[in-house]
């Protein structure tokens, strides 16, 4: 997708990649729970403003590259997927609940780290500390391709 998603009153294009451990690190991920898992996000998508761009497994953690809206803050975005895909996959495949006592699928902890899609980290930086700047200014004191020709 990576398209800006627009509101009435703000636009924005924010991307997340976020991982998620499976609970004692056990190897639930086969090809049918994974299949499944992406069926469940899919179906997160339509209710919520979540939109899963990548899925990635492991046998015992997963790799997600989410694109969200502003309203939700990274900890509500990871909470909302953990309880649903959780709840969700134990329903579909009750084998797993052999593996993953005390109904957790997931550990309590997580990564998440924000993703550009319109830049590096180096290059927005340059971009903010210029800001102000005129276009004279800014490119009078870079080098040109003449530069030192005499």
């Amino acid at each position: 997708m990576t398209e800006h998603i627009k509101r009435s009153h703000n636009k924005s294009l924010l991307l997340y990649h976020a991982v998620f451990p499976v609970r004692y690190r056990r190897k639930i991920f086969t090809e049918a729970v994974t299949e499944s898992l992406k069926t469940i996000c899919s179906e997160l998508e339509e209710r919520y403003e979540i939109h899963f761009l990548e899925i990635g497994t492991d046998e015992d953690h997963v790799h997600f590259l989410i694109q969200s809206v502003p309203t939700f803050s990274p900890s509500t975005l990871v909470q909302t997927i953990k309880s649903v895909t959780a709840r969700e996959i134990f329903r579909r495949h009750p084998e797993i609940r052999r593996y993953l006592w005390g109904g957790k699928l997931w550990t309590s902890g997580y990564y998440i780290n924000t993703a550009g899609a319109h830049g590096s980290t180096d290059i927005i930086a340059t971009y903010v500390r210029n800001q102000g700047r005129s276009y004279q200014q800014l490119h009078h004191d870079q080098p040109t391709l003449f530069s030192g020709v005499v």
